[in-house]
């Protein structure tokens, strides 16, 4: 094996490595839910959805691909990312209560059911990459009920609705793959990742949101609303 192959087996081994990184921190969350701390627990995720955010296009650049043909890299993505994206979040969800009293197994189960099409179905994307149904970012579903503090009802409903919109052909932005206005998403992205992290080290603080974060609890739920618009347009008009 001559040198350059070498090297190349060793970057696509670290980036695999890499990836697999997110596993670990999907443990600490889960560890942190156990241990009664949502706070820690959705920092963890929101690692996790950093990594998983570097190593596609980090896996795309290197061709990790042609250099390790035996691993596959997507099943790799796709085992971490249930576990963080669904699994997690739905013991969150369960866990700490925030469905009515008797519907948080009902909950989890809509959570866990509905994620295994969406990770299933190879037509997922479309061809401008935004995402065909619900992509089973449950993580950020719960983030939104911790940080709102919505109630137990107004959160099934969110649950259900969302569950159903996996099967059904509303498009769902991809804030980094969607080429038109990728330069707008990716910074409203990170303004809105380093808001999200403050308000949840706030919260776990003890901290009331609507009386001390009136501006940054704004501006989280103006960007989340300013995706979700972008999703709304791509739906109906076919295009943005």
């Amino acid at each position: 094996m001559n040198h350059t192959v070498r090297s190349g087996k060793l970057v696509a081994a670290g980036v695999h490595s890499f990836t697999s990184v997110g596993v670990v921190l999907g443990f600490m969350a889960l560890r942190s839910i156990l241990h009664g701390d949502p706070s820690d627990a959705l920092l963890w995720l929101g690692a996790a959805m950093v990594v998983d955010g570097l190593d596609g296009p980090m896996a795309r650049h290197f061709r990790i691909g042609e250099k390790l043909p035996h691993v596959d890299g997507s099943v790799l993505d796709k085992v971490i990312d249930y576990l963080t994206y669904a699994l997690i979040p739905a013991v969150f969800l369960y866990y700490f209560g925030l469905v009515p009293g008797g519907w948080g197994i009902a909950a989890a189960a809509v959570i866990l059911m509905t994620s295994l099409y969406s990770f299933a179905n190879r037509e997922l994307k479309t061809r401008d990459n935004f995402f065909d149904g619900f992509p089973a970012t449950w993580n950020l579903v719960v983030l939104g009920f911790y940080l709102l503090d919505s109630g137990p009802v107004l959160n099934g409903i969110v649950v259900i609705i969302c569950g159903v919109l996996t099967f059904f052909p509303v498009k769902f932005i991809h804030p980094f793959r969607v080429k038109s206005i990728r330069p707008v998403t990716i910074g409203m992205t990170v303004m809105w990742a380093l808001v999200t992290v403050h308000l949840i080290t706030r919260r776990g603080a003890g901290t009331d949101l609507f009386q001390a974060e009136p501006a940054a609890l704004l501006f989280f739920s103006l960007v989340s609303l300013y995706f979700i618009a972008l999703s709304i347009v791509r739906s109906v008009r076919g295009r943005l």
